[in-house]
């Protein structure tokens, strides 16, 4: 007779609540059935994996001791959501993340009462939990908070400004650092029951000195893994760690994959904490799924993949990625210009300056998540001397603004800003889009703003950059492959302030700021097909505005329509400023503006994007006719 297959424990867990009758084995059991879970569903979507992996045991944890949704549990970033969403009666709907009507990449509070609080850029989780401890305590929603923040997002300042605050505030509240640089050996029994033993047993008061204890236990590779991480948090503060010179108590390192610690230790600091509470635990990015644990970036973006070798599917395509051509352009001013180094804020695979830093080690530098050192850390650099690249994403300088405002502009230092994932960008949806960087960058005086309508213009623009000395310039590309002109070995520096005429017309000029220049092109023919043949203008600037080639298109066209991959404010903006400022409006231009609408957009393909946002070549070709007055009846001629 043959034994029945396992029901997997998973498919008794709809809600956390259905946790609190298993037993701590079958919570072990939940995390294998979790991880595996979590594997199948992203190799379908594509997605963040590596983080996700590396707090299955923790997420199980955390769900299995607090109340959620009741105690408010927040991810820092939500890159490792995925598994949180997995118990939190979202599995049903797991195999549509990322994709357009289905659920998001990150934490969404419209997605679900388990999401207090929505999340995509990082170190914003103890600031959040302590503002739910502080409404807790005034009345508000009931339930402790705690904070999955990781270790490269304790980098920000944001993060250390959330601690000190909270130190002082002396909230009960918990940050559960995830510590998944240190590497650590496999479970040790000795450890598992001797912290089992004493966590679960102790006053609350002998829990670090329980902690202690543990380390010597180990073997000595862990024993080294766990020193190195108390030393990282030690040395600023005399007597104690930076969290407990902050008003946290302190607990770790522990093994964040190993169930029979997690459990006792958060079940006892739930029980006996009063006051603000740090416990460091140590994962492993990937962990469980080999194919991520031998990737570089421990698979922390990947598309769809064969689950069994952990092969990506590959899109087709002949045209390199805009970020490659930047790269690959800046490694070539490079050569020829000691003087350029190259800034970016944790994202060195992202930005390509990875390719940099293989040619030029020395003058690569990554700052670590804190977009407004780099800023800052960029100007200091242009200070003295050299010639800063900052590359940062668009919707990560945000960050910085107020350091491109006050250290950059106002000083007038040559700080080359490398602006990419400008523009709609497709599955990572509304917190990742590059909205607003022309329209916030474009008001500061004295700054060049850019954008390259494809990669051929992207390296002369890099060039352009390279050769800029006279204060902060800014160029903007977007996510993704180029379509596939033929490159030059290296740019041609652009004549600041001048765009280039594309194709000759008559009576509507259409001017497109950016990579909305193909889709541009197609409305045009479709339009040359109902006998109106525009004049197509690749504007390369929206500041300086090409003020002659604005103005004389306007005396010589009836209607004038500008298009643009950002919020209003922006290139359209200011070229409707020009033209009213010189009377042009007073000669019956008729003029037509089209931007990013008034919304975020969520999750889709960038394709369907573009066209929720009216920015793709038959909302352009119905725009001019509108703004020509022409009635569509039927199809085209």
């Amino acid at each position: 007779m043959t034994d029945r297959p396992q029901t997997p424990i998973l498919d008794r867990v709809r809600v956390p609540a259905d946790m609190k009758a298993l037993s701590d084995r079958e919570l072990r059991q939940l995390a294998d059935d979790l991880r595996a879970e979590t594997i199948s569903a992203v190799s379908m979507t594509g997605g963040h994996l590596g983080a996700g992996l590396g707090v299955v045991e923790l997420t199980v944890a955390l769900h299995a001791v607090f109340d959620t949704p009741r105690d408010k549990l927040i991810w820092d970033v939500g890159h490792q959501c995925y598994p949180h969403k997995i118990l939190t009666g979202r599995r049903d709907r797991i195999r549509t993340l990322r994709t357009e009507g289905g659920l998001s990449g990150f934490t969404k509070r419209s997605e679900s009462p388990f999401d207090p609080f929505g999340a995509a850029h990082s170190s914003t989780s103890i600031s959040a939990a302590l503002g739910f401890a502080a409404a807790r305590d005034l009345g508000g929603d009931a339930g402790d908070a705690i904070a999955v923040i990781g270790d490269g997002s304790m980098s920000a300042g944001m993060a250390f400004e959330a601690m000190n605050n909270a130190g002082h505030l002396k909230k009960r509240l918990f940050v559960i650092l995830n510590d998944n640089e240190m590497s650590i050996a496999p479970p040790v029994g000795a450890l598992s029951s001797y912290l089992s033993r004493l966590y679960a047993g102790a006053p609350f008061q002998e829990l670090k000195a329980a902690a202690k204890g543990a380390v010597s236990l180990l073997p000595e590779p862990f024993q080294h893994g766990a020193r190195r991480a108390k030393e990282m948090l030690k040395g600023m503060a005399v007597g104690g760690t930076l969290f407990e010179e902050l008003g946290f108590s302190y607990l770790g390192p522990i093994d964040g994959h190993d169930l029979d610690q997690l459990l006792p230790v958060l079940r006892t600091a739930r029980a006996r904490a009063t006051g603000p509470m740090l416990i460091h635990v140590i994962t492993k990015k990937g962990k469980g799924y080999a194919p991520a644990e031998a990737a570089r970036d421990k698979g922390h973006a990947t598309g769809k993949f064969d689950v069994l070798t952990g092969v990506q599917a590959k899109a087709a395509s002949n045209a390199p990625s805009y970020t490659k051509v930047f790269a690959q352009g800046l490694i070539a001013e490079a050569e020829r210009d000691d003087k350029i180094v190259a800034v970016t804020a944790a994202m060195p695979d992202g930005t390509g300056l990875n390719l940099f830093a293989e040619r030029f080690p020395k003058r690569c530098f990554d700052v670590g998540i804190a977009e407004q050192h780099a800023v800052t850390f960029s100007a200091g650099l242009a200070a003295g001397g050299m010639k800063p690249f900052c590359a940062i994403y668009s919707t990560f300088l945000q960050r910085g603004y107020d350091q491109v405002v006050h250290d950059v502009c106002i000083q007038r230092l040559p700080v080359r800003f490398a602006i990419d994932r400008a523009g709609l960008v497709g599955a990572d949806g509304a917190t990742h889009a590059g909205a607003f960087d022309t329209a916030f960058l474009a008001n500061l005086p004295g700054i060049v703003v850019m954008a390259a309508a494809d990669e051929a213009e992207l390296m002369h623009m890099v060039a352009t950059a390279a050769a800029h000395d006279a204060g902060p310039i800014a160029f903007r590309y977007p996510r993704g492959d180029g379509v596939g002109v033929d490159l030059p070995a290296r740019g041609t520096p652009l004549e600041i302030g001048r765009g280039r005429v594309v194709a000759e017309g008559g009576r509507v000029a259409i001017l497109s700021f950016g990579t909305r220049l193909p889709e541009v092109m197609k409305a045009a023919e479709s339009l040359a097909a109902r006998g109106i043949t525009p004049t197509v203008i690749d504007a390369r600037f929206a500041k300086p505005l090409d003020r002659d080639l604005i103005l004389n298109a306007a005396r010589h066209h009836e209607a004038m329509v500008t298009v643009e991959e950002g919020a209003v404010g922006g290139f359209g903006s200011h070229v409707a400023q020009l033209l009213a400022d010189e009377g042009v409006f007073d000669n019956g231009l008729k003029f037509r503006s089209m931007v990013l609408p008034d919304i975020f957009i969520d999750q889709a393909s960038p394709e369907r994007m573009y066209e929720i946002a009216a920015l793709d070549a038959g909302h352009i070709e119905a725009r001019v006719l509108a703004a020509l007055g022409v009635a569509v009846v039927g199809k085209r001629a």
